[in-house]
């Protein structure tokens, strides 16, 4: 998974198949959100007890479909962060074949940063920006336009 620092292993579930007998289209949102969750708690930024207290909400998907996942085939996602703006982040992910290296599917992810309590969109929190900077190694502002 060259350019993603972070992978997660996807257990392919008997009842993410469709009746064409590959995984659902709608499955592979399931496995970017668990890459997400994960991401998140591998950056100390979500405790994976309390919902109220992450840090995003979803604002945008786009997903390119390139093969089709079967029941025993090892998958594994890939997660980064492309870019930190004033209130949203963008997520990129590669979904792929473990064993061959077959891309299945790729996605952008639009996050914006989100107050459960309040019901309102933030700036994206210094403790937030500052732990992803790190990590991608990526500015952690965006540019002066």
């Amino acid at each position: 998974m060259e350019n993603f620092k972070f992978t997660l292993p996807i257990q392919v579930r008997y009842g993410d198949l469709d009746p064409q007998w590959h995984v659902n289209n709608a499955r592979f949102l399931t496995y970017i959100e668990q890459a997400r969750f994960a991401y998140l708690v591998e950056l100390g930024l979500f405790d994976g007890k309390s919902y109220h207290d992450l840090p995003f909400i979803v604002a945008d998907i786009h997903i390119v479909y390139l093969a089709p996942i079967t029941l025993l085939q090892n998958i594994q996602v890939g997660m980064r962060t492309a870019r930190l703006g004033n209130k949203s982040v963008k997520f990129e992910y590669r979904i792929e074949d473990q064993d061959s290296g077959q891309g299945l599917a790729t996605v952008e992810n639009i996050m914006v940063a989100y107050d459960y309590h309040a019901l309102k969109s933030i700036p994206v929190p210094e403790n937030v920006r500052n732990a992803i900077a790190a990590y991608e190694g990526i500015p952690a502002f965006p540019p002066e336009k």
